[in-house]
């Protein structure tokens, strides 16, 4: 398998666009959520989001001024790639459940089977975009072994995304003693994110 060396501009372009221009996008009109691919698109996209806008905030916050010049060791950049494929995964699987199982008590939409096959297919195409194999292949095993246990009508409202908020907090390139400090503070700022993408998903489901 050829290597590729990550780079300052890799992450830009790729993920901190996303990054960068939250807050501009939040004044852009937003289409309903009508049908399966509306759905799989607020899923992939509002997952990235929240990955990325908690992880990057969160290394930001702890480095100050020195947070670009981290970017130059490729040590660093290759744990924070880790990092960003691994809570991308389970934000996914929490994001999927939530929205599935919100149809399913709300909206009487019973065919869970395509949870499944949206999970699937994101992770999939991700594969272009150089996510690692066994992420993918490590996600979809958890998805499978979550999916036995999921109670449709009640996960929506049961600390839905507590996984990953847990994710961040593990996967973070982030000393541990300093990782036990911050503790709260991670947790609750990925919930927060998630409560902003709950609400716009209130208001634009129209199945």
């Amino acid at each position: 398998m050829a290597k590729y060396k990550l780079t300052w501009k890799d992450l830009s372009w790729q993920d901190f666009k996303i990054y960068l221009f939250s807050l501009f996008k939040a004044f852009i009109p937003k289409s309903k959520i009508s049908n399966l691919n509306d759905l799989e698109n607020f899923i992939q996209t509002k997952s990235a989001w929240v990955s990325q806008v908690t992880l990057y905030g969160y290394l930001k916050t702890r480095m100050g001024t020195r947070y670009v010049l981290h970017f130059e060791n490729d040590k660093f950049m290759s744990s924070v790639n880790l990092a960003k494929w691994n809570i991308y995964s389970v934000a996914l699987q929490d994001l999927t459940f939530f929205t599935f199982s919100y149809l399913n008590k709300n909206f009487n939409y019973n065919d869970t089977v395509k949870a499944q096959e949206i999970f699937f297919k994101i992770l999939d195409d991700e594969v272009f975009n150089k996510m690692p194999l066994n992420i993918i292949e490590d996600a979809k095993k958890n998805f499978n072994e979550r999916l036995q246990k999921i109670d449709w009508t009640n996960y929506y409202n049961d600390l839905p995304f507590n996984p990953s908020a847990l994710s961040l907090y593990q996967w973070a390139p982030i000393a541990d003693d300093l990782k036990t400090l911050d503790r709260k503070i991670v947790l609750n700022s990925v919930i927060l994110k998630w409560d902003i993408v709950k609400k716009e998903f209130k208001e634009r489901i129209s199945f």
